[in-house]
């Protein structure tokens, strides 16, 4: 990023800030004075001691006060009918109207919740001042703050140390998420998601529906973010990336709670791209060709920008009613909801349909029985972008958005009776290599998922103290894959037997769990708390699926509904089956609530893996000391809470690889062989077995500082995280007299180390509340091994490299060093040309060749950040939340087609001044047929951007005979971007959630600006 640009990021970021600090000052302060009135008055504990800085609001108003040395206070100008608002930290907020009463002594009772708040921890719960480990907790109210699709992205940017990437921003969109950065290479760098105890993973590709989309963000009550290992441990061989732990909304005794929640919305495209005009593409058509095919390029004028056409104005909407209410003995929570997200592109859309019920009984005073049950059906239609390939043809071909692009604009959409013009059938038939892009809408991409999340469990006090919970849990998929290619939007000239592609994907999944939880607490004496917990579990996935491909229909009449009309048909199906059994143990003590230790150590055996390394163990020790409950910092008013923490611990990842691996591999070779004029089908060997197969190892270590300011109105924490990845599965080339291209196996290792902050502050909590947060975070990642020191670095892909010593999916490539120009010396070894790009002789040998290659680039930020403020006033709430990325690049891969005149395809704007003799452009290449344009780094670009995420305005109305409470609002989504970058949207990669192709940006799915309103009513 240049310094200009950088310096205008910080700018803005200032003035953003100081803008927060101002509002204050902007917003209008109303306060009746109606007399002048002054009231005295004590704050008292219930022991009788004065409270020295206990707050007095006067409702709905800006007047406020805090009680001096001997818990005395004094307000003047106060009504007879004002309400005061009594607050002090650690005691239960009380409220007393003045009624003409002018001294006060008011008695505050002590409130424990403070010291009995609980986090959730996995396996149970923990005061949240006993906790040792890094854990983030996030409330329902921040998840669904934005219109989200799935909880990771109300996470976004929410949580210091956790990087989550929205890959495409298509309905239902693939999303990844890295805690404390990127753990593998092969494998998967997904946190494990446990939704009340169920456990899930996230994955697919850039084109795929997440598998947290299936999941409502509106059920859930809260989410805690378990970071480092001595959190995470006691999920052992899954919890090397993090673990999330998801808790839905529960019933409650009392009357019935009924709410509705619903919001509407419109979307658009955010950014366009600048492309050629018609006259413009027309003469650049002349030049490659060296043809007056267009003899008058200006009567052809602006012609047809195809984004106009596959872009639209899509809506939103989502519809929830909830249902929570019940008994000493019964609690019920029931909730319906519907979700439906049109995308900004034509023809792609997702729509939710859910039902959950969580049900918890009381049987006796020794037993409680309870379930959750979360039901989903999904249906999603996709459009294809972000094509993983480079060049000209299978950008343009292979994606809505490419075609859009390079889309000849004079060109037409549709016939005169309204069907699709394909463009090989106009312009005399020269232009068939490229497709129209609203064929790409005509193809159904169709994904329908049904999804059961089961959870039933049973909880016994054995004697006090003692607790047995059993649960037994299941998540059960299907799904039906529909595609169709119709006849119709192949040109009539490459119309054969083969036209129309077709095909069925069946697949299902199930993953059964039991735990057996037993759970020891006592305290000894007042000094001592002590708790045990013993798990047992076992847990089985199975998975099947099966795929008919077919082509050459007669017609489009079917679809794919009836493929045995087709000419060509193939078949495939595929079975597995992995087991995980486990037992963990974790012990917690505490002294004086002051000192606390936890120690933990889990066992886990999975199927996948070598015969020899079945079981692994899972060790994390963590401790904690209060600093500020010591005698020497008991008399600092300003110091409401300190606490230092530290932990190591070794966490693994099952998801490294796929089931039998470790075994011998043997597939059909694809093809049949005539032997005695009977064919028959090969098979061949295709894996080694490796019996030393085994689980990749996180070892980590973490320091944590939490701290807490007057009275807990500012509160911070500060870690220092180093973690050392060892054992990575990972592909080793193998010589070809094995027999084999290559083994996996435990080769390679990474380190990530970096620092944490976040903060939140309690500014203002009178009639006017203003509260702000914020967070940062700086991952530095180093592959520190690929296969034992014989690889240095290979290639993912034509630019991204793995290299030892280096972050993972740094570019490297040939440095760009401008335009080639008459009279150039023109060096041997790449495809160099007068007007073509001119490549840096780095080693000065007077030859390009591989050598010339460097490091030109690094996708991973210098730092990932976020912040968010929210106001309350009266009736009225604003809030307002931003995130960003700074020092990442971007390979805008795109470009390669773009930016290279071949013909036939539409430009980026910027080849308007490309090379000519009379024209010497040193940044864009002339026009030419064939050859292509060399990797260098010139399409790397700064990928760092501010984006204001949300920005929402509610008004809660007064209250009405038989209404709890009505709240409507108005809110807009992606409001803006702060970036440098040239492409659709900073915040993308092509390759999904790949650990090591990271940073590509080949014309993916934009994000889109939303603007709706709401409603929430209560009963």
């Amino acid at each position: 990023m240049n310094e200009k640009r950088k310096d205008c990021l910080w700018i803005v970021v200032v003035l953003c800030s100081l803008l927060l600090l101002l509002a204050p000052a902007l917003m209008p302060v109303a306060m009746a004075q109606q007399g002048s009135t002054t009231i005295k008055g004590k704050i008292l504990s219930a022991d009788g001691t004065p409270l020295v800085g206990a707050t007095i609001n006067v409702r709905n108003t800006n007047r406020s006060t805090i009680t001096g040395n001997n818990g005395q206070f004094e307000l003047t100008g106060i009504t007879p009918d004002a309400v005061l608002v009594i607050s002090f930290t650690g005691y239960t907020t009380l409220e007393r109207q003045v009624n003409n009463q002018y001294e006060f002594t008011v008695t505050l009772a002590k409130n424990t919740v403070q010291l009995t708040d609980v986090v959730v921890v996995g396996y149970g719960t923990q005061r949240k001042i006993e906790t040792t480990g890094s854990i983030a907790s996030v409330k329902a109210s921040e998840l669904t703050q934005t219109p989200v699709a799935n909880v990771a992205q109300g996470l976004q940017a929410r949580v210091s140390g956790v990087q989550i990437s929205q890959n495409s921003g298509a309905p239902g969109g693939n999303i990844s998420v890295r805690i404390r950065g990127t753990n593998s290479i092969n494998g998967t760098s997904e946190p494990l998601y446990v939704v009340d105890g169920i456990q899930i993973s996230n994955g697919g590709g850039i084109n795929s529906l997440s598998p947290l989309s299936t999941i409502n963000p509106n059920d859930i009550e809260s989410v805690e973010v378990l970071k480092d290992a001595s959190a995470s441990a006691i999920y052992g061989a899954r919890a090397a990336n993090g673990v999330v732990l998801i808790t839905t909304k529960r019933g409650r005794s009392g009357a019935t709670r009924v709410l509705y929640e619903s919001y509407f919305g419109t979307q658009r495209a955010a950014k366009k791209l600048d492309v050629l005009n018609a006259s413009e593409f027309a003469r650049l058509e002349n030049e490659v060709f060296k043809n007056n095919y267009y003899s008058n390029p200006d009567s052809l004028g602006e012609g047809i920008n195809w984004q106009d056409l596959i872009f639209r104005d899509a809506r939103i909407q989502n519809h929830q009613l909830s249902i929570n209410g019940g008994n000493e003995k019964t609690q019920l929570a029931l909730s319906l909801n519907y979700f439906d997200q049109e995308g900004i592109i034509i023809n792609s859309d997702f729509k939710r349909y859910s039902v959950r019920l969580n049900l918890d009984h009381k049987v006796s005073d020794w037993l409680k029985i309870g379930t959750s049950v979360l039901g989903t059906y999904g249906v999603n239609n996709s459009a294809t972008t972000g094509s993983t390939a480079i060049g000209d043809g299978p950008v343009v071909t292979g994606s809505i958005l490419g075609a859009a692009i390079g889309a000849p604009p004079f060109l037409q959409p549709y016939r005169a009776d309204g069907s699709l013009f394909p463009f090989g059938e106009q312009g005399d038939g020269r232009y068939r290599e490229v497709a129209n892009p609203l064929g790409f809408a005509s193809v159904l991409n169709q994904q329908t998922i049904k999804r059961y999340l089961i959870n039933v469990y049973g909880s016994a006090t054995i004697t006090k103290g003692l607790t047995y919970r059993a649960s037994f849990n299941a998540d059960l998929q299907s799904s039906l894959n529909d595609y169709y290619s119709p006849r119709s939007i192949v040109n009539k000239a490459d119309l054969n037997d083969n036209s129309g592609s077709a095909s069925k994907g069946n697949s299902n999944f199930t993953a059964l769990l039991h735990e057996s939880i037993l759970t020891y607490a006592t305290r000894f004496g007042e000094d001592h708390t002590f708790k045990t917990t013993a798990v047992f579990a076992a847990q089985v996935e199975t998975g099947n699926s099966n795929t008919i491909n077919a082509n050459g229909f007669p017609n489009d009449v079917t679809k794919n509904e009836a493929l045995q009309l087709a000419l060509n048909r193939t078949v495939s199906s595929y079975r597995s089956k992995q087991q995980l059994e486990s037992y963990m143990a974790r012990v917690n003590y505490g002294f004086r609530d002051k000192y606390f230790l936890d120690v933990t150590a889990r066992i886990d055996g999975s199927s996948k893996f070598g015969a020899n390394n079945k079981y692994g163990v899972f060790p994390a020790v963590a401790a904690a000391w209060r600093v500020s409950e010591e005698p020497f910092l008991q008399n600092l008013d300003w110091l409401s809470d300190l606490k230092l923490r530290g932990s190591f611990g070794v966490t693994g990842n099952a998801g490294g690889i796929e089931p039998y691996q470790s075994l011998p591999l043997v597939a059909g070779t694809g093809g049949d062989y005539n032997i005695n004029h009977t064919y028959y089908t090969g098979i061949n060997p295709t894996g080694i077995a490796n019996e030393e197969l085994k689980w990749e190892k996180s070892s980590q270590a973490n320091i944590g500082v939490d701290i807490s300011l007057f009275r807990n109105r500012v509160n911070a924490v500060v870690e220092y995280y180093h973690k050392r990845t060892n054992d990575l599965l990972y592909v080793m080339t193998l010589p070809l007299s094995s027999g084999y291209s290559t083994i996996t196996g435990n080769f390679a290792s990474m380190q990530n180390k970096g620092v944490e902050l976040s903060a939140n502050a309690r500014i203002l909590d009178g009639g006017l509340k203003w509260n702000i947060a914020g967070n940062i975070t700086f991952n530095r990642n180093k592959v520190m091994d690929l296969d034992g020191g014989v690889t240095n670095e290979r290639f993912i892909t034509a630019y991204s490299l793995l290299k030892v010593g280096s972050p993972l999916g740094v570019f490297k490539t040939y440095v760009f060093d401008g335009i080639n120009q008459t009279g150039d010396v023109i060096l041997p070894g790449y495809d160099g040309r007068v007007g073509g790009y001119k490549v840096e002789d780095l080693n000065k040998d007077g030859a390009i060749n591989s050598n010339d290659q460097m490091i030109t680039g690094d996708p991973n930020p210098d730092f990932i950040y976020g912040f968010s403020t929210d106001l309350s006033f009266k009736n009225f709430d604003f809030s307002a939340f931003f995130s960003g990325t700074q020092g990442n690049e971007i390979y805008n891969a795109a470009s390669l087609s773009f930016e290279m005149p071949l013909g036939q395809r539409n430009m980026y704007k910027g080849l308007v001044n490309r090379w000519t003799p009379t024209n010497p452009s040193n940044e864009y290449v002339s026009a030419f047929q064939g050859g292509r344009l060399p990797i260098t780094n010139n399409p790397i670009e700064d990928g760092s951007y501010l984006r204001c995420r949300n920005i929402t305005l509610g008004y809660t109305l007064p209250k009405m005979k038989g209404i709890r409470n009505l709240r409507v609002y108005i809110s807009a989504n992606n409001l803006f971007t702060v970036t440098n970058y040239s492409g659709f949207d900073p915040e993308v990669n092509t390759y999904a959630g790949s650990n090591t192709a990271i940073g590509v940006d080949n014309l993916v799915y934009p994000q889109a600006r939303t603007f709706l309103g709401g409603v929430q009513l209560a009963f």
